[in-house]
């Protein structure tokens, strides 16, 4: 939460997923967006903290057209010119977590949270080496694979980026099981930056 004339302490950027091919239009009313609104409320109840929720204009990643990332870097550009330099944290689930470690090329990025990410072609590889990292996995996740969102930790570790893996036993792809710690583990890992 910011109060009005004070400048944030955070800004945090949440990245919705949403699929591999679809030129579906992205709708806010899709489950990939509806399921990260608790996390932006979670956040933007933070004091100094200003979050917004990005949407894309397409559904799916759509191969090397890489649909959502215009959009997303848009938003980033936007908190960026609003606040140069106030740390930015991006926070991604599934096709939203591969947004994110896109997008964290950019040095200006202090932190990724990714839920669930499906890193397809080792894009943890972007991430900026000053960039703090959490990763969340589900182990009974089927959609994408926790044990490559590991090895891409692990790799991060090796090139000397703060990162760190947290299985979640038994979690699924949607987050809808173990909602505490998800969530609990993101307001955390924001209010960090503090």
């Amino acid at each position: 939460m910011l109060i009005p004339g004070r400048k944030p302490r955070a800004q945090v950027l949440v990245l919705p997923g949403g699929t591999d091919s679809s030129r579906e239009p992205f709708s806010r009313k899709q489950p990939a967006a509806m399921r990260m609104y608790p996390f932006t409320l979670s956040l933007k109840a933070l004091p100094g903290v200003v979050v917004h929720q990005a949407a894309y204009e397409l559904y799916g990643w759509n191969g090397d057209d890489d649909s959502p990332m215009a959009p997303a870097q848009r938003a980033l550009d936007e908190l960026l010119r609003a606040h140069p330099d106030v740390p930015v944290i991006l926070v991604g689930h599934s096709m939203g977590g591969r947004v994110a470690a896109r997008l964290a090329a950019d040095k200006r990025v202090a932190g990724v949270l990714a839920l669930a990410p499906w890193w397809q072609h080792a894009d943890w590889r972007y991430i900026n080496v000053d960039a703090r990292v959490l990763a969340l996995h589900g182990t009974a996740d089927t959609r994408t694979y926790p044990k490559r969102t590991a090895k891409g930790v692990a790799e991060l570790q090796e090139v000397g980026v703060d990162a760190t893996f947290v299985p979640i036993e038994g979690g699924k792809h949607a987050m809808l099981d173990h909602v505490w710690t998800w969530h609990s583990t993101a307001v955390r890992f924001v209010r960090s930056f503090l």
